[in-house]
């Protein structure tokens, strides 16, 4: 079962690459990142327990906690100078994952820098997802507490965390696109 989960993300990241980046080397792709771990309420944090991944519509999760082993290709993609993972305080993300799970982000942007600047509104440095998918997409976006706060390293997640998961990576990746083609 496992090996089958580790296969998937092979062939998503095959593809994705085949698709974004046909002529290989030299072409760069924009992916929205996202992690999510089990809520500790004590001074230890929880490890990351799943790795959530966006281009296009195209969305991929990945248990980590329930993986037998990393893919290497999943290693390759994230430490791919050419690929650009852009998300919300990705930077922490990239080190939990580094510091969890030995998988290393070598082109992290975090979005709310990239908002700052290219809208002169410096109090988007410090803004949550929320607050920039409003500023930069004009909608609201829904994060119940129940979900985000939610037992990510159950074996089985549920259709909310799972629509969760993959909404959290796609706006990442839509604010991104929006961002790099000056469309905010």
């Amino acid at each position: 079962m496992h090996e089958m989960l580790a296969k998937a993300v092979e062939r998503w990241i095959a593809e994705i690459l085949s698709v974004h980046r046909p002529g290989g080397i030299g072409y760069n792709i924009t992916v929205g990142l996202d992690v999510e771990w089990r809520p500790s309420y004590l001074a230890d944090q929880n490890p990351v327990a799943t790795l959530q991944l966006c281009v296009e519509r195209s969305c991929l999760i990945f248990q980590l906690l329930h993986a037998d082993y990393l893919p290497g290709a999943l290693a390759e993609f994230l430490g791919d100078r050419g690929i650009r993972f852009f998300g919300v305080g990705v930077e922490a993300d990239a080190e939990r994952l580094s510091d969890d799970h030995g998988l290393q982000v070598a082109n992290a942007v975090d979005l709310r820098g990239r908002a700052a600047e290219r809208m002169n509104r410096p109090d988007l440095r410090q803004a949550g997802l929320r607050t920039l998918v409003h500023a930069v997409m004009g909608v609201d976006l829904v994060k119940p507490q129940r979900v985000t706060m939610s037992r990510w390293d159950a074996y089985c997640l549920s259709y909310e965390q799972i629509r969760y998961a993959c909404i959290d990576a796609f706006v990442s990746f839509k604010i991104a696109r929006r961002l790099l083609d000056g469309e905010h």
